[in-house]
């Protein structure tokens, strides 16, 4: 069992450890598992399995509350977070006067390894380390369930893999231009992002039928429809459907090519709508603060607030860099030597984010674009200095939350 490293909290003051109470649970996907200890590592009730509904969570309830004592002075429940199945848990069903904390995957996998069961898991041996880590006080309180903060993470995630999508339809729909209108990615710079390209592929993806317009009529074609189009990209699209080159299939690219336009158009309205709840809920985050910064707009601290999540959960910049994953391998006595490489062992959204962020002050901040420079002067390459953009953005970000201060260059650069 691990020491009580950090104070376990005011309530448990002066209280002996018989009278303070541990439930751990280990969450599936329609069930979980819970025990019930004291903090001398006593087990009051053996591990039991309970549905994850109503009917589970008063079983919960009357189990624990059966095999703690009377005298008991606080209740310490932990939850692993396990994606989105912890959440019907952590949703305010517990007795209010039970403290909620979720703990840290990847903490309860270190436990396990700890605890000498680094290559098995099982719900009993889960349950273990998640009581290890609730004796010793980590994890963090659960926030409300209807928190700003959660709300903005499920439109970022929304937003996040509709924009997956989105890459991924327009791959596709690059596919069916080059069947069924082989050479218009020539005559325009982007068929499927710019106005031009996106009215030729919706409206006429049938050179034939633009060889017969013509030009002058294209860009009539175009103006009627509010889309500039120049006179020497008018050409280069007809002069692309003259010389275009029959290809089998075609007939059914165009269909194809329809049915991805309608897709397209569809996921680029959810996008929109994502954009309106973020840019609607960051000024009742502590995040909000960040839009003042060259580069950050509300896209990127949208990503970067919901990968942090409550920023009261880490005690400094350092935790909250460490935790992304960008920090170099530690040497090991055992094993393959790897230390001064990029660990990458974390979050993936935090570590996206924070990239994206110095990457968004290395183009647009002037002080930051020097400091790349520099870098880039000194021979370094690439990766590392993205490394040390993300390392600089993190830390500002991190001050300027933290002071809820807005931008100013003489102090966050400096």
């Amino acid at each position: 069992m691990v020491a009580l490293l950090e104070p376990l909290s005011s309530r448990s003051s002066g209280v002996c450890l018989e009278d303070l109470v541990a439930v751990p649970i280990d969450v599936g996907k329609h069930s979980a598992m819970a025990k019930v200890i004291d903090f001398t590592g006593a087990e009051l009730a053996k591990p039991f399995e309970f549905s994850l509904d109503r009917s589970g969570v008063d079983l919960l309830v009357r189990r624990t509350r059966s095999a703690m004592p009377a005298t008991a002075a606080m209740v310490r429940v932990g939850l692993e977070a396990a994606g989105h199945y912890h959440l019907p848990l952590a949703g305010g069903v517990l007795p209010a006067d039970w403290e909620l904390r979720v703990l840290n995957p990847g903490h309860v996998a270190m436990q396990r390894k700890v605890n000498g069961s680094r290559g098995v898991k099982t719900d009993k041996i889960d349950l273990t380390a998640i009581a290890d880590l609730l004796l010793a006080g980590k994890g963090t309180i659960a926030p409300p369930f209807a928190d700003p903060i959660m709300t903005l993470t499920g439109w970022v995630a929304h937003r996040r893999r509709r924009s997956l999508v989105r890459r991924r339809t327009i791959q596709q729909l690059t596919t069916h231009v080059d069947r069924c209108f082989p050479g218009l990615g020539r005559a325009v710079w982007s068929v499927a992002l710019s106005k031009a390209g996106r009215l030729i592929i919706s409206e006429l993806p049938d050179p034939a039928r633009v060889a017969r317009l013509g030009a002058g009529r294209l860009r009539q074609f175009a103006a009627n429809r509010d889309v500039r189009m120049t006179t020497p990209m008018a050409n280069k699209i007809v002069e692309a459907a003259r010389l275009v080159l029959p290809v089998p299939g075609a007939e059914v690219s165009r269909r194809l090519l329809a049915a991805d336009l309608e897709l397209l158009d569809s996921i680029e309205a959810q996008i929109a709508e994502a954009d309106t709840h973020i840019n609607a809920l960051l000024p009742l985050t502590p995040f909000g603060v960040l839009t003042t910064t060259p580069g950050w707009g509300p896209a990127r601290v949208g990503n970067y607030g919901a990968a942090v999540g409550d920023p009261e959960r880490w005690p400094s910049h350092r935790q909250l860099y460490r935790a992304s994953g960008l920090t170099p391998r530690i040497y090991e006595s055992a094993g393959h030597r790897r230390d001064g490489r990029i660990s990458r062992e974390g979050s993936v959204p935090l570590r996206v984010a924070l990239v994206d962020l110095g990457i968004g002050l290395w183009h647009t901040e002037p002080a930051s674009r020097a400091y790349g420079q520099a870098l880039r002067d000194r021979g370094k390459p690439g990766g590392i200095i993205v490394c040390a953009m993300a390392h600089r953005a993190n830390k500002i970000a991190y001050a300027m939350v933290r002071d809820e201060q807005p931008w100013e260059p003489a102090r966050w650069v400096t």
